[in-house]
């Protein structure tokens, strides 16, 4: 049983690593640090879980190298200053428990463009609709308009790049905030950060004119409790205390809070409503499907490959579903070198990715999301959409 849990948390610190890497390679600083931290806290975990754990060593030297990404990011150190001075394990230890304000929310401009998102055209409307016309003339929406944005839908279809670039649109100051590291980590100064949270988000949006507040699985945050500790509910109490504060119709606060779910079903009905716009992102559709492809194998040598079939094939599959195909391919390829013993010679390289590639791997990586799945988001959103 350990090992299995073992192995679970392992693959997740992975996952959230990947997704660092590319968000880092994308230039999308904030979101990065905000996905290697995810990685460290994974790492740390298993370290503090199963503290005779073989590969220990491995998770602390992971996290360690995650670490010094963030500095860089942030600009705190330079990459030559990694190499000549190396972290202590003191210091290591010392940064574990993460629960400074500055290690959970990052603050920056990110730089998505709608471009970057392949599809989602409703979506983007109504993002559009809810905050960039809003922020742009204000005044003319005399009654008001939505500052509670909920997107909700499988897991790996945008949500997060669509609220980042939405903040790039109106050039807002975006505060990415991971619910889940609220709800474990700022307990007993919980609510302080919470209202420190928003305090930055006023001050940012009336120094820089807009301010996005992004909190990923918010419903660790707004879901449903049973048996909640007395700081889950104060935490709680305190957002919802902030987000009315922001909402309140005599106020012009260009500031907006966005929340993103793979569990719509489990927020409370209290918060729900706090979300005038309540936003299903979907799979991506055969044209997005085909756009992903296109994006995903601009790097590529291929030969013969019928990106216009892939997207046939990969119906059903998330964008990042589809992602995961297209690295599948070039590692596939890249393994065959190295096992030929080719990849001695500076000057070789792999043979062209063709479709026969792409068709095995795709045999090989069934969608993430399940058709139940899909059933119970398409039923939530019946009940509770708002466009």
């Amino acid at each position: 049983m350990g090992f299995m849990a073992a192995n679970e948390l392992e693959a997740l610190a992975i996952k959230y690593a990947k997704e660092a890497t590319r968000l880092d390679q994308q230039g999308a600083k904030g979101l990065a640090i905000a996905y290697y931290q995810k990685a460290i806290d994974a790492f740390l975990k298993l370290v503090n879980l199963y503290p005779d754990y073989e590969l220990n060593k491995i998770y602390i030297q992971r996290a360690k190298m995650y670490q010094e990404r963030i500095k860089v990011l942030r600009g705190e150190i330079s990459e030559e200053e990694i190499k000549k001075e190396p972290i202590s394990e003191s210091k290591t230890e010392s940064k574990s428990t993460f629960s400074a304000f500055e290690d959970l929310v990052i603050t920056e401009k990110p730089n998505v463009k709608w471009e970057d998102i392949a599809g989602l055209e409703e979506v983007k409307k109504a993002i559009r609709e809810a905050i960039v016309y809003p922020t742009k003339r204000p005044d003319l929406f005399p009654l008001g308009f939505p500052r509670g944005i909920l997107l909700y839908g499988p897991p790996g279809c945008g949500k997060t790049l669509i609220a980042a670039a939405v903040a790039t649109e109106i050039d807002a100051v975006f505060f990415s905030v991971d619910a889940a590291s609220i709800m474990s980590k700022w307990l007993g100064e919980a609510e302080k950060n919470v209202a420190r949270l928003f305090r930055a988000a006023r001050e940012a949006a009336i120094k820089h004119g807009a301010a996005i507040i992004f909190i990923d699985e918010i419903d660790s945050l707004l879901g449903v409790r049973y048996n909640e500790v007395g700081g889950e509910v104060r935490v709680r109490n305190q957002f919802l205390k902030e987000t009315d504060g922001i909402m309140d119709k005599g106020k012009n606060w260009p500031i907006y809070v966005i929340g993103a779910t793979n569990k719509p079903w489990t927020l409370d009905w209290g918060f729900i409503r706090r979300f005038q716009k309540r936003i299903y992102v979907p799979l991506p559709d055969f044209e997005t499907r085909l756009k992903i492809y296109q994006l995903y194998t601009q790097k590529l040598v291929m030969k013969d490959v019928d990106l216009y079939e892939l997207a046939k094939l990969s119906e059903g599959y998330s964008g990042s579903d589809i992602r995961d195909v297209c690295q599948a391919v070039q590692l596939r390829v890249v393994s065959e070198l190295f096992e030929s013993g080719k990849y001695l010679d500076k000057n070789a390289k792999p043979r062209p990715i063709t479709m026969e590639d792409f068709r095995i791997v795709i045999s090989q990586r069934k969608p993430s999301i399940t058709k139940e799945m899909i059933k119970a988001y398409e039923l939530w959103a019946e009940s509770f959409k708002a466009i």
